[in-house]
């Protein structure tokens, strides 16, 4: 049986590691980008089902993006942008 010591080293192990870096960082953009998507729809007064006709989507994949549960690819940030009538921005900070 492992100890709670050894759990909590191996947890710290883990967080440590660049791999659960980078996905952690992964999901904490997912739900970022997901909420700027509900708050644009929102302010249009538009349904997921209205935001996904207008970008071509189902609204499944839309309240997927909304609630963060996927990393959206570029093409897909552009079709909603579109239909949304904002513009994507991606950049790169030091």
């Amino acid at each position: 049986m492992t100890s709670q010591h050894e759990f909590d080293t191996d947890l710290a192990a883990t967080r440590a590691a660049p791999e659960y870096k980078a996905a952690l960082r992964a999901y904490e953009l997912a739900h970022e980008l997901g909420s700027q998507i509900r708050t644009a729809r929102e302010a249009r007064g538009w349904s997921q089902t209205e935001l996904a006709t207008r970008a071509g989507m189902r609204q499944h994949a839309v309240s997927r993006l909304e609630a963060g549960d996927v990393v959206p690819t570029l093409t897909t940030l552009e079709r909603i942008t579109a239909a949304l009538g904002a513009k994507l921005s991606v950049s790169l900070a030091a």
